[in-house]
């Protein structure tokens, strides 16, 4: 797989978090009493390795693919609402597109793999490996040069996009199967636990997703590694996500992570380097079954629990304003000396 990692730097600073957290804790206010927020805000001044971090030209990105297994039934749509919701997202219909505007983060879609063939237009970047993955309970979901091309597409991506922020979402029929079979291959839980109704599948059809799956994963005994686990169970828009997170990582971006199938695509890059971890802020914890056990295993403690399970990047665009609140609070809060008011002794 010709897939080249970045290095990518230790932003752990004791020096720093001592001067960050000596700045937060001489504001006008009891000490912690900000709770996640002054965690956030010391996460971002680390990550941006500044004591006053500002957030510049925020990037939303909806990486967008189509997946063969979707055949079996393993949603509750056709495979065909990928890309009437990309045409959505870009007519600026969608809950993502409205979110987007709402907060001012600029909107790009990457067709990654849709089976459609989209008009240029403002917004949409083509990526497109093929036209959705192969079915994974026949073969494997992408050959190893697919999930290498995906992975670099993801790279060159970020890096045409300004700012320091990258905000994920992801729209694909039969991607929360996907998500699902990562994390039990790679986190070695029961399927069982993984796998929940996606878009709203009812109990018989659940029950019949599980053993879809189940199947899947006896096909692929052997894709225990990283990448093999992501080539075998899909798609191609986890698989670029994969390298857009390295490629943020490596120019020390902040990664707003949204619901299930983005965080699967950190689980995916955090195996193959830890470090990405500290470029993420997970926004959200999924009403999706499986999501609450994936942030569990990467010791991720999300800002929001809305019971969301839309997907999009719908949650990463509406926990930005907290990001955008750390910092303000952090850079033009008065301390107790500038305000002139009592310290607690």
């Amino acid at each position: 797989m010709t897939f080249a990692l970045p290095v990518l730097t230790d932003l752990a600073d004791a020096a720093r978090a001592r001067q960050l957290q000596s700045k937060l804790d001489h504001k006008t206010k009891p000490r912690g009493s900000l709770g996640q927020l002054e965690t956030l805000a010391l996460q971002l001044g680390l990550l941006l390795q500044t004591d006053s971090p500002t957030l510049q030209a925020p990037q939303l990105v909806v990486f967008a693919g189509d997946h063969g297994l979707a055949k079996h039934g393993v949603s509750a749509y056709p495979s065909e609402v990928t890309w009437q919701m990309v045409e959505n997202f870009l007519t600026g219909g969608a809950a993502v597109s409205v979110l987007a505007r709402q907060h001012g983060l600029a909107l790009t879609v990457a067709d990654c793999g849709v089976t459609h063939d989209f008009a240029p237009q403002p917004g949409l970047h083509t990526c497109k490996i093929a036209y959705g993955t192969a079915d994974s309970l026949a073969q494997a979901a992408m050959s190893t040069d697919q999930c290498g091309q995906a992975l670099s597409n993801g790279r060159t991506l970020i890096k045409a996009l300004p700012g320091n922020v990258l905000l994920l979402g992801e729209m694909g029929i039969g991607n929360t199967s996907a998500a699902s079979l990562l994390l039990a291959r790679l986190a070695n839980l029961p399927l069982e636990q993984c796998t929940g109704a996606g878009t709203g599948l009812d109990a018989p059809a659940l029950e019949r997703k599980k053993q879809i799956l189940q199947s899947v994963l006896t096909k692929h005994t052997d894709a225990n590694a990283p990448l093999q686990a992501l080539a075998a169970f899909g798609g191609f828009e986890i698989a670029t996500m994969v390298g857009a997170i390295f490629e943020a990582s490596a120019s020390n971006r902040v990664i707003v992570i949204d619901g299930f199938i983005t965080s699967a695509a950190v689980l995916v890059a955090s195996q193959l380097d830890p470090l990405v971890l500290q470029r993420c802020v997970f926004a959200h914890r999924s009403d999706e079954r499986g999501h609450a056990l994936l942030l569990t295993h990467l010791n991720a403690r999300p800002l929001l629990d809305l019971q969301l399970r839309l997907g999009e990047g719908s949650g990463a665009a509406l926990a930005w304003p907290l990001l955008v609140s750390a910092c303000d609070l952090l850079n033009h809060m008065a301390s107790f000396a500038s305000a002139g008011v009592a310290e607690a002794p």
